[in-house]
């Protein structure tokens, strides 16, 4: 199965394709997703969530990601909310790249995306 990307939500792949990769049922995927354990976010109209790949580590979702959905859900931020702050640039730059909270998780630095996530509601 191809990686599945779309138009306003690049680095996401579906839940099928996540599915697929990680050898779970799907059903798995949306109690993980309920749950708080993943981050996911849906196009417009679209009933499928999409999960960004930088939520995983070696297709394993990153240990902070809970901490930083709990953060969320504790402000009543929605989903989709949640993800435009972590893709949002922060106005930092490392080289010419310019960082986000999606890059403070990956870098593990999960009290800094929490308070930010906390801090903008």
């Amino acid at each position: 199965m191809a990686l599945s990307r779309t138009t306003h939500h690049p680095e996401c792949v579906a839940a099928t394709w996540l599915a697929e990769r990680l050898a779970v049922d799907p059903a798995r995927i949306e109690a993980m997703r309920r749950a708080g354990e993943l981050i996911a976010v849906r196009e417009a109209r679209a009933t499928e969530w999409l999960y960004p790949a930088w939520q995983f580590e070696s297709w394993a979702p990153r240990p902070g990601v809970p901490r930083v959905v709990a953060a969320a859900r504790a402000t009543g931020m929605a989903d989709e909310r949640l993800y435009e702050i972590l893709v949002a640039p922060l106005g930092m730059t490392r080289g010419h790249v310019e960082r986000r909270l999606a890059d403070l998780l990956v870098e593990g630095r999960i009290d800094d995306v929490v308070g930010a996530i906390r801090s903008s509601s």
